[in-house]
């Protein structure tokens, strides 16, 4: 293994893939935006599975925030193993996918539209099956990525659906806070959360805490720990871990709570700074904590692109730490990088 991995530079090249995308895909992200506010829908769905799908779920909250809408994800099995017919006359439906043709995210899609929902894909692969199939088909320009674990392809993921997002709601301050992601992300990978590799390299597992658009992130942060570390870890919305999670938290437990500056931020430190007095070695993205280690954030001034940035310097340390632990990020055993599901 080289002494930069390919997982390395591609976190180092988000605020540069963001930027790609704001500028080079405006069109595809306005027309679909204004396909959305056309088509009026009574229900969102999302398509997706892994990281795509955790950019879904951040959709899914920035949607129901935003506008109001309510937002579901559908399995894929309805269409690819149960052939179920679906009526979506009255829906859009949001597909997310990096290479664009794992079969069966490609029939779900498939289903949807052909069941009358206004179908987008966010694609990496602009020329895929997925794309070829959608309404709204938007090239999200992460650019190639090399590495296994998926990062600057979610974060464009979640990016392109917010500009569509901000079209479609016709949000001024969505707008003003996307043009300035780039500088934001960039900051952000600035951000030094490496107090949490001495903890973590010899950890067992560990809680990833959020809410609303940071528990999205917590889902993505968990699923890296296991990609690129072997190491387990369980994400949870910080009042769902109150319902029986909690017990197993004790003495030296690491906790990584993700609270970015929103109405769910008192929520999350509360809940933080409850499991630190237990004993846990809680990190905390918020300066409100009580016992708990602060890890820097980014404020960008608005609660989605907040939420967003935690992940970039989140990606930053599991990449160290995945290093430290003795694996290559770049190549996690039993994982390739296009999966293909039916």
């Amino acid at each position: 293994m080289t002494n930069i991995t390919n997982m390395r530079r591609e976190i180092d090249e988000i605020p540069e893939a963001v930027a790609r995308l704001l500028d080079g895909q405006n069109a595809a992200l306005a027309a679909a935006g204004r396909a959305l506010a056309e088509k009026d829908p009574a229900v969102v769905v999302t398509i997706a599975r892994g990281s795509s799908d955790h950019a879904a779920l951040f959709l899914k909250y920035a949607i129901e925030l935003t506008v109001g809408i309510p937002v579901a994800s559908l399995g894929p099995s309805l269409a690819s193993i149960y052939g179920a017919k679906l009526r979506m006359n009255k829906a859009a439906a949001i597909s997310v996918s990096q290479s664009g043709k794992s079969p069966d995210i490609v029939a779900l899609a498939k289903a949807a539209r052909d069941g009358g929902a206004l179908s987008l894909a966010l694609v990496n692969t602009i020329a895929s099956p997925l794309a070829e199939m959608a309404d709204q088909p938007i090239d999200i320009a992460a650019g190639p990525e090399r590495a296994v674990a998926a990062t600057k392809s979610y974060v464009n993921s979640i990016v392109a659906g917010l500009a569509v997002l901000a079209e479609w709601a016709d949000d001024a301050a969505l707008k003003a806070a996307l043009a300035k992601l780039p500088d934001d992300l960039a900051k952000a990978l600035a951000c030094d959360w490496s107090a949490l590799i001495e903890p973590l390299k010899d950890a067992q597992s560990l809680y990833v805490l959020g809410r609303g658009p940071s528990f999205a992130i917590a889902s993505e942060a968990s699923l890296k720990c296991k990609e690129t570390s072997e190491l387990h870890a369980e994400a949870y919305s910080s009042a769902e871990v109150m319902h029986g999670p909690v017990s197993l938290v004790e003495p030296r437990f690491p906790v990584i709570a993700f609270a970015a500056r929103d109405k769910a931020e008192d929520s999350v430190v509360t809940i933080a700074s409850g499991m630190a007095k237990k004993g846990a070695s809680v990190f905390l993205s918020s300066e409100r904590g009580e016992g708990t280690a602060l890890l820097p954030h980014v404020a960008t001034g608005h609660p989605l692109t907040d939420a967003l940035a935690l992940i970039v310097p989140y990606y930053s340390v599991i990449e160290k730490l995945s290093r430290a632990r003795g694996f290559n990020p770049d190549a996690p055993a039993a994982l390739n990088k296009v999966t293909e599901t039916e």
